[in-house]
């Protein structure tokens, strides 16, 4: 009589749909002839590698429940479940290039469609409601790439074709802050209440809100973006993906002086701190592509979230991760709380 297969582990155990994951197992048979097949939700997975304990498979689309199951299947044999979370696509058709944000006064997504440089759209940022409903934000950005909030609900966006940086207050009305910055890409918050902004050439300047602007730091360039958060310790972190497959994530003190915080990545891009220090960036590791939990001490790496194409990340306020993909965003509940400024 044949043995069931047995599932010992899922990593991760989260995902949006075409994500990676590794299935931990025991007595999984690789039979041809009599079959085998992984369901996740109830739907086939395609299975990339496979041996007795261990599968590779990938996240298939049109599973129903964000909470779901993975079960193994072997000839009719079939498996207990294991539990597996997978993020429900909210919006679509877009084109976004770092983080999304959260605006903190109607707890409404925003997500841009950039374009690509010097493109103009007849709309470029957006608004994203909890019932999935879509409103575009009528102002005139070209190429929205870095957005962040301050705490009184005021919108920074970056104009990385022209080099400047905007503010849109509750009411909607644009103002530009500051220009000649460059490739400007990332923008953050800092503690002081001036904003960051990061050209992807290599600097990161820091404008006050009366628009003065001095250079704050000296980077390695970038070939896509500069993303940029504050952790709880006041530094910025940065990262600046290149084309090695060894790229880090760096920390800049408030002197300027910049290092490495943590390394190993593939074009590592969006990044956001959770409220104990734990920072989360949209990467490739290990050969593996998703988004990454790195320890507030930068020395524990850990799959955290298995995905494709993932250039950015935020949570909101009621404790779920918003993944966003080139062109589509994802949210996935977590139970995770983000800093206020992230």
């Amino acid at each position: 009589m044949s043995i069931a297969p047995k599932i010992k582990a899922l990593d991760p155990g989260l995902a949006i749909p075409g994500g990676d994951i590794v299935v931990e197992c025991e007595n999984f048979r690789v039979d041809h002839d009599a079959g085998f097949s992984v369901l996740i939700g109830g739907v086939e997975a395609f299975v990339s590698s496979a041996s007795a304990d261990r599968i590779v498979c990938r996240v298939p689309n049109g599973i129903e429940r964000q909470q779901t199951d993975v079960v193994l299947d072997c000839g009719g044999i079939r498996s207990a479940p294991a539990a597996i979370m997978i993020g429900r696509e909210v919006v679509s058709n877009m084109h976004i290039v770092a983080n999304p944000a959260i605006d903190p006064t109607t707890d409404e997504l925003i997500v841009t469609r950039s374009g690509g440089r010097g493109q103009e759209l007849p709309a470029t940022l957006f608004r994203v409601r909890d019932d999935g409903s879509v409103r575009d934000i009528p102002v005139s950005v070209m190429n929205p790439t870095g957005i962040a909030f301050d705490r009184e609900g005021t919108m920074f966006v970056t104009n990385r074709a022209a080099g400047e940086l905007y503010s849109i207050d509750k009411y909607g009305d644009l103002r530009t802050i500051a220009d000649e910055l460059g490739i400007a890409t990332g923008v953050a918050i800092g503690p002081d209440g001036d904003i960051y902004v990061g050209d992807r050439s290599g600097t990161v300047r820091r404008v006050s809100l009366d628009g003065r602007s001095e250079v704050f730091a000296i980077i390695e360039p970038s070939v896509a973006a500069f993303h940029m958060a504050f952790g709880p310790d006041g530094r910025l972190y940065v990262t600046a993906p290149g084309l090695a497959s060894h790229d880090s994530v760096r920390f800049v003190d408030t002197d300027g002086l910049d290092d490495v915080f943590a390394k190993g990545f593939g074009r590592p891009q969006g990044i956001a701190f959770d409220r104990s220090g734990q920072l989360y960036a949209a990467a490739c590791y290990r050969g593996r592509h998703g988004i990454v939990r790195i320890s507030p001490d930068g020395l524990t790496i850990k799959h955290f979230l298995a995905g494709n194409n993932i250039v950015g990340l935020c949570f909101t306020r009621t404790g779920d991760m918003i993944v966003a993909t080139n062109d589509s965003a994802y949210s996935i509940p977590c139970g995770i709380f983000g800093t206020l400024l992230n």
